[in-house]
């Protein structure tokens, strides 16, 4: 009578070792899984549940995460993609290296719908120059600080998310004009840097009075720091989003598990870690769930977002634009 039910023994203790010994691997950017970052906290939320190795793998920022994706191709190592944006989305699709997750992704809370078969989006932001509150008469629009004398750093947009986040903003905003927008720029800008931490770390510095950053930058300062003195110029002609997303790469061996991980994305145990490690909006969690000092946050009139496909589209056109304005 005993025989069944030592065998039944056996096969939990022999499942539960299958599920400790199992790994999932996500490609991020590398402020993610830093120290300050939503990293570890989400790998050991993540790990209580899943009774796995979750490893984070840093790879520069989200535009150069693209590119090791591409390099790896087939012999990639990563089970999840974790920090590209509405952007990149288009260009990784047509890699054919995403799955679709088959997740119905209820209870988003932002600004705008989704209905995307193989991203999920986890947080969002509008892209802002970030300044000090001692600025007197901060530009309202791109125009006005390129007339300007004032010295800004920028990410590069052939390894940045924000740095190409910069080149649809603007695309967006002006259209044709773009280029004219970028000439008027090129003598503001102290330097170019491979990713958001390098430009972030200049401007507190003080080598530039003003860094491309986010709307929500000044609430790491506010909460982390009890320092004020960061806040953000409005811009009229409206503040560029970003969406970041994650996906399952279509090799993985674990897919189980990463369908797994990309619902416990959107579960309030996630989501409540982004807003005071990433500084950014979770996508699936109220406004009334936010850290104080978010309501203090400039929120800008008119929200900008190209389509995955027309920022596709129009990357290498803003692209040629944007260096031939640097390069005279």
């Amino acid at each position: 009578m005993k025989t069944p039910f030592i065998a039944s023994g056996f096969a939990l203790v022999a499942s539960a070792a299958l599920a400790q010994d199992s790994q999932l691997i996500v490609y991020t950017y590398d402020s993610f899984v830093s120290d300050w970052g939503p990293g570890p906290a989400v790998e050991a939320a993540f790990e209580e549940t899943c009774g796995c190795d979750l490893q984070f793998v840093g790879a520069g920022d989200g535009a150069a995460l693209l590119a090791r994706l591409f390099l790896e191709g087939a012999q990639t190592g990563a089970d999840i993609v974790l920090g590209l944006d509405t952007n990149l989305i288009a260009q990784a699709r047509a890699m054919d290296l995403i799955a679709p997750h088959g997740i119905d992704p209820e209870g988003l809370t932002m600004p705008i719908s989704w209905d995307d078969p193989q991203f999920l989006p986890y947080d969002w932001g509008y892209f802002a120059f970030v300044h000090g509150t001692d600025l007197e008469n901060p530009p309202s629009n791109f125009r006005e600080l390129a007339d300007s004398d004032l010295r800004i750093v920028i990410q590069d947009p052939r390894s940045s998310t924000p740095g190409l986040g910069l080149l649809m903003w603007v695309k967006a905003a002006y259209g044709d004009e773009a280029g004219a927008i970028w000439e008027g720029l090129a003598d503001n800008i102290v330097t170019v840097t491979p990713g958001w931490s390098e430009a972030y770390g200049l401007y507190l510095e003080g080598e530039a009075d003003m860094v491309l950053s986010y709307t929500t930058s000044p609430a790491y300062h506010l909460i982390a720091e009890e320092d004020d003195s960061h806040t953000v110029a409005a811009f009229e002609e409206g503040h560029y989003m970003q969406v970041e997303v994650a996906g399952i790469v279509s090799l993985t061996n674990e897919r189980e598990l990463a369908q797994e991980f990309l619902e416990f994305m959107l579960s309030p145990a996630f989501q409540q870690i982004i807003p005071t490690t990433n500084w950014m909006y979770p996508a699936a969690l109220p406004a009334a769930d936010l850290p104080a000092g978010f309501d203090t946050l400039v929120v800008p009139e008119t929200p900008l977002l190209l389509s995955a496909e027309d920022a596709q589209a129009l990357r290498q056109g803003a692209l040629d634009e944007w260096q031939a304005a640097l390069s005279q």
